[in-house]
C-alpha cells in the first residue's frame, strides 16, 4: 500500500542532502521523495513503513523524527478564536461609530438652534 512518509532531517549543506538522497535512492519500495533543506523536511512517497524509513534516514547519522503532526493542526485551532475577538472588535467599534455619530448630530442641531436665554 502506498503511502507518504514526512520526516525533519537535521540537514545543514548539500552534503547532507547527499547522504539522505543516496539512502532513499537505495532503500526498496519509495516511488519519490522531496528532500526540503531549508525546512529540513524530508517527504517520502511509496511502499514503505513508516519505521523503515525513519531508520534509513537515521543511518545518515543527521538528527531525524517524525514530522510534527500537532504543528500543523494548532494554528488552524488558534485562528478560530482570534476571529472572534475581531468580530467582538468589529461589533464594539459599530457600537462606537454609532454614538459618535449621536453625538455629532445632537452638536449640530445645538449650533442651528438659536439659544434661548
Amino acid at each position: 500500500m502506498a503511502q507518504t512518509v514526512v520526516l525533519k532531517v537535521g540537514m545543514s549543506c548539500q552534503g547532507c542532502v547527499g547522504a539522505v538522497n543516496r539512502v532513499l535512492g537505495k532503500m526498496e519500495g519509495v516511488e519519490s521523495f522531496d528532500i526540503d533543506i531549508k525546512e529540513q523536511k524530508v517527504t517520502v512517497k511509496g511502499n514503505v513503513e513508516p519505521e523503515a524509513v525513519f531508520q534509513t534516514v537515521s543511518k545518515t547519522g543527521k538528527k531525524t523524527s517524525f514530522w510534527p503532526v500537532e504543528a500543523e493542526i494548532e494554528p488552524k485551532a488558534e485562528a478560530e478564536p482570534k476571529a472572534e475577538a475581531v468580530t467582538e472588535t468589529k461589533t464594539e467599534a459599530k457600537t462606537k461609530t454609532e454614538a459618535k455619530v449621536d453625538v455629532e448630530s445632537k452638536v449640530a442641531e445645538a449650533e442651528t438652534k438659536p439659544s434661548q436665554v
